[in-house]
């Protein structure tokens, strides 16, 4: 077919599939460079446009509905094809905030120009390796009065049953059977069948409701659903966000999808600045005492920020706390001054109420101040109101020079390319809600295939256990910041710098890096264990970590450069409730050996000898 001409053959080709459906008259095809995954459209019967995901020469999904409900009419029925184009990307691009410091962004495009009864619209799709990413785009409505998409008619129409880990915002999960969940589920959402293993995602949402799945008519077939929002208001030309649908053969396939959004969202206009520094941070209390301890804790243990949480400026959600007074226990210059000459930054809380209220001053005010980045609280990440008022709140931000954390409901949809400042996000069900080993081993299959996240470890020390927040092994805490990508970590969430005396089980949190060179998900089973690998400089990062029950296996060490011998510094639970350190010779190739109690974990180091 020729790039922009009519589809001829739509018309003349007519294929019945044994999905049980009308007839499909193709629309267009296309492959991902390595030819083993493919997106199809065409109109069924009645005209209404579908589309198919297929794998490895297998339907993963029936055909299933595409369009949206405009201003109540169906758009999506009634369908012609006008036009079908289709172009190939190969490109890279460097990614200093990452897991790989460079992205490969390699997809096979097609976009469909169609026409609806009289209604225009286009589908846009690309398939990568895979994977498949599709997206609708509407003109800008002449002489409608407060257009609105409705609803969005699309369909995941999977070929049999699947297992769903069901779960909203920072929930637990629920594995529940596809065809008889009665709940909806956040994006990215993960299912198998015990063969196959797929995500559905969203990526580039900059101005739409947050969207989350429900069941379909169909047995096995989800939708997308507007949960919060009965319409998405339009203005003027409007594109959706992308939906994604990702396949792997295992568990850990599923980890070279994390980096997706990234590549579906718009790149930003200038190379990250160098200002841009990812970190760790401590927590301080609401004193001036306790900010200077904490700089000079994350000066000794190699961290970059200090954080004043909610509070610092009085109660967080009353209108008449002002985020441009400081409570007279914070003396805020001194320990911004003190943290200056430590190489140590502060970062500060802002509830929803007071950045409404305050943003333009505050930025402003807290850039002349010295402040080094910002903390988003309970904003909406739900609604529309919310999304379109937060994605300027992050433009504005980055502009004005500060890293951004943003917690609660929020969850990426890949901005962080656009707006670089935009270093995490909560959106989890992180240590301060009592996550159990279970959940631990379920988040790196889930919600961390979005991007990163703030898990804010609450790591014990001889004073506290906070045994009401962790019910994992210390050494478990240790290698989910390897597991975990983020590249601001919050690490000790709760604990006070003179608590922590046992310089031996922190160690490791002084050494390990944010950001990657390189990552590899090596072992792994949703719900039971995984092994992380990842790499800064010359030196490599193991996480293992097993859920509610014990794990042993053998790991090939094939991920080190042959050639080089390395010393392996392995943190682990000394079952008298402490940390203990051994130490091993490696090289490529070798055997390491999992032994993990239920609960528990290894954090290795892996350097070159000299």
């Amino acid at each position: 077919m020729n790039a922009g001409t009519p589809v001829l053959f739509a018309l003349l080709l007519v294929f019945n599939y044994e999905t049980g459906q009308a007839q499909v008259t193709p629309a267009g095809k296309i492959d991902s460079p390595n030819k083993l995954t493919s997106f199809e459209t065409g109109t069924d019967a009645r005209k209404k446009m579908v589309y198919r995901v297929l794998f490895n020469g297998s339907p993963v999904t029936d055909w299933s509905a595409l369009g949206f409900v405009l201003n109540g009419m169906a758009v999506g029925e009634k369908t012609m094809v006008k036009t079908s184009v289709q172009k190939s990307i190969r490109e890279k691009f460097a990614w200093r905030l990452g897991e790989d410091d460079t992205i490969s962004n390699n997809y096979n495009q097609i976009i469909l120009s169609c026409l609806s009864g009289d209604m225009p619209f286009t589908v846009i799709a690309r398939v990568y390796d895979g994977s498949v990413a599709f997206r609708y785009t509407l003109p800008q409505q002449t002489g409608a009065v407060n257009s609105a998409i409705n609803k969005e008619l699309t369909e995941f129409n999977f070929t049999g049953p699947y297992t769903l880990y069901q779960y909203n915002q920072e929930s637990v999960f629920t594995p529940v059977a596809i065809d008889t969940f009665t709940h909806s589920c956040d994006l990215p959402a993960t299912l198998t069948n015990g063969k196959l293993f797929i995500s559905i995602g969203e990526a580039d949402n900059e101005n739409y409701t947050k969207t989350e799945l429900k069941k379909g008519n169909s047995p096995y077939s989800l939708v997308p659903a507007f949960i919060r929002d009965t319409a998405v208001a339009l203005n003027g030309a409007f594109e959706t966000p992308w939906r994604t649908i990702s396949m792997a053969t295992s568990a850990v396939g599923l980890h070279q999808f994390s980096q997706l959004f990234i590549k579906l969202a718009p790149a930003s206009t200038q190379k990250i600045p160098v200002w841009i520094k990812p970190g760790k941070l401590i927590r301080s209390q609401l004193n001036t005492q306790s900010g200077l301890d904490c700089i000079d804790f994350a000066a000794k243990h190699h961290f970059q920020y200090i954080m004043f949480d909610a509070g610092w400026y009085g109660a967080e959600f009353r209108s008449t706390s002002d985020p441009t007074q400081v409570i007279p226990e914070i003396d805020m210059p001194q320990v911004i001054q003190y943290g200056k000459g430590k190489g140590i930054g502060v970062i500060l809380y802002v509830n929803y109420v007071g950045l409404k209220a305050k943003l333009d001053t505050i930025l402003p005010l807290y850039k002349k101040w010295g402040v080094r980045g910002l903390k988003f609280g309970f904003v909406d990440g739900l609604t529309q109101k919310g999304i379109s008022w937060l994605i300027p709140a992050i433009k504005k931000v980055n502009d004005y020079g500060f890293i951004l954390d943003i917690h609660d409901n929020y969850k990426p949809t890949g901005l962080s390319r656009t707006y670089p400042a935009l270093l995490t996000q909560e959106g989890i069900r992180g240590d301060e809600n009592s996550p159990d080993a279970f959940h631990t081993t379920v988040l790196p299959f889930t919600r961390f295939l979005a991007g990163a996240a703030d898990f804010t470890f609450c790591y014990p020390n001889a004073t506290n256990s906070y045994s009401k927040n962790i019910k994992v092994s210390m050494s478990q805490q240790l290698a989910l910041t390897v597991v975990y990508f983020s590249p601001l970590q919050s690490i000790f969430w709760y604990g006070r710098p003179k608590e922590y005396t046992n310089e031996g089980e922190i160690e490791f949190f002084s050494q390990v890096p944010t950001v990657w060179n390189e990552s590899h998900y090596l072992l792994g089973e949703i719900g039971k264990h995984i092994s992380v690998a990842r790499r800064n400089g010359s030196t490599w990062y193991l996480g293992n970590v097993a859920g509610l029950e014990d794990w042993k296996e053998n790991l090939s060490l094939g991920f080190l450069d042959p050639g080089k011998k390395y010393t392996a510094a392995i943190y682990e639970d000394d079952e008298k409730g402490s940390i203990r350190k051994r130490t091993m010779m490696v090289s490529r190739g070798d055997v390491f050996p999992i032994d993990i109690k239920a609960k528990g974990g290894q954090a290795v180091v892996i350097s070159v000898m000299k």
